[in-house]
């Protein structure tokens, strides 16, 4: 028998065994079954690369398995769903709310921000006339199971009596079953100082503000007022070990220096007591030329699918010198939490560079 009628007669006698192991194996009649590793192609790790798409300012909200991801448009509200934050530009966003003409919120529609509070949807979102000064936050309410249907009402707008005066990027920290809405504001009725503090204020509920504002941060570094001084952009991040943060974005977002600053409140503290919080006095997220991350900011916080990774969205300008437009783009990156319970950012990861997906993403 030469050496190819040998290795033909042992494959099919390897062919037979695995046949033999099969029917047992479905018939159930082995008492000693062979154990059986097959290779799930779901749990093999998926990669992905940033950009994800252009844009700016994004903002995610995570229920029952669907992210739910927003963006500045400028005259309207749009938003997509997805399983897998990693494939977001396979979605196809829908128009959920599009202004009246000529009305005081139809022009310069920024940062809209997606929550689910008491069974209804609420978008907190920014808009004016088309005049700068008139710039102010508002919210609107959706009874809808899905936010990308039903009928999205306007509640109006949102704010306190000692703050009314330009404002935008609403946010919500809930804490101990309390809501605080927290916001930029530029208390300069004149627009000509045009400083941007974070304010913070009490919710009666989800579209209404009760009691007077706290100004919890003021730019007050160099790394805060490239440009001019911008402190706007506030996230509520609360760590697995129940340590509370708010993350801001520092500097004017046309600048290569636009940066991540960071507070955070001590155990026990009020939210609305500024002297409970701690500043950073260096930023927690800054560019990286060799990354192509210039001006990273305005961030969003969400989980992977599992819940075990904690994820970092924002925007970036791949190049130098690119301001604040139209060239601004998407990225995201897993991050981590220090001894200390704080936030460990790292730096932007490189574009083009393929990393791995949120765990558990199919």
């Amino acid at each position: 028998m030469n050496k190819y009628q040998i290795r033909n007669r042992f494959k099919l006698a390897s062919i037979l065994l695995a046949a033999v192991i099969s029917v047992n194996l479905s018939c159930g009649k082995s008492d000693k079954p062979i154990n059986i590793e097959p290779i799930d192609p779901a749990t093999e790790a998926s990669t992905f690369s940033n950009p994800l798409m252009n844009g700016a300012d994004p903002s995610v909200f995570q229920k029952d398995g669907v992210y739910y991801y927003t963006q500045t448009n400028g005259s309207s509200i749009n938003l997509w769903s997805t399983t897998s934050m990693s494939k977001l530009n396979t979605a196809i966003p829908k128009t959920v709310f599009t202004p009246t003409a000529g009305a005081a919120n139809s022009r310069n529609v920024w940062a809209p921000e997606l929550f689910y509070f008491d069974g209804k949807w609420y978008i907190y979102y920014t808009a004016g006339d088309g005049n700068d000064v008139k710039q102010r936050t508002w919210v609107l309410e959706n009874s809808s199971a899905d936010p990308t249907t039903g009928t999205w009402v306007d509640k109006g707008r949102l704010f306190t009596a000692d703050t009314d005066f330009w404002a935008i990027d609403g946010s919500v920290l809930e804490l101990n079953g309390t809501r605080y809405f927290m916001w930029c504001g530029r208390p300069d009725v004149t627009n000509q100082n045009l400083t941007q503090n974070i304010y913070i204020a009490k919710m009666a509920n989800p579209y209404t503000l009760t009691g007077t504002a706290t100004k919890l941060t003021e730019p007050e570094f160099g790394w805060e007022k490239n440009g001019f001084g911008v402190n706007e952009g506030p996230q509520a991040l609360i760590s697995p070990d129940n340590k509370v943060f708010l993350v801001y974005s520092a500097s004017y977002c046309g600048t290569d220096d636009y940066a991540l600053g960071q507070l955070s409140l001590k155990a026990g503290g009020n939210p609305l007591v500024k002297a409970d919080w701690t500043k950073s006095t260096q930023p927690v997220f800054s560019k990286l030329p060799q990354s192509n991350a210039y001006g990273p900011g305005h961030n969003s916080f969400f989980k992977s699918p599992d819940g075990k990774e904690y994820w970092l969205i924002y925007h970036a300008n791949s190049a130098t010198n690119q301001g604040c437009a139209d060239r601004r783009n998407i990225r995201m990156q897993k991050f981590t939490f220090k001894a200390d319970g704080s936030p460990d950012f790292g730096q932007p990861v490189a574009t083009g560079l393929k990393i791995n997906s949120p765990s558990g993403e199919k």
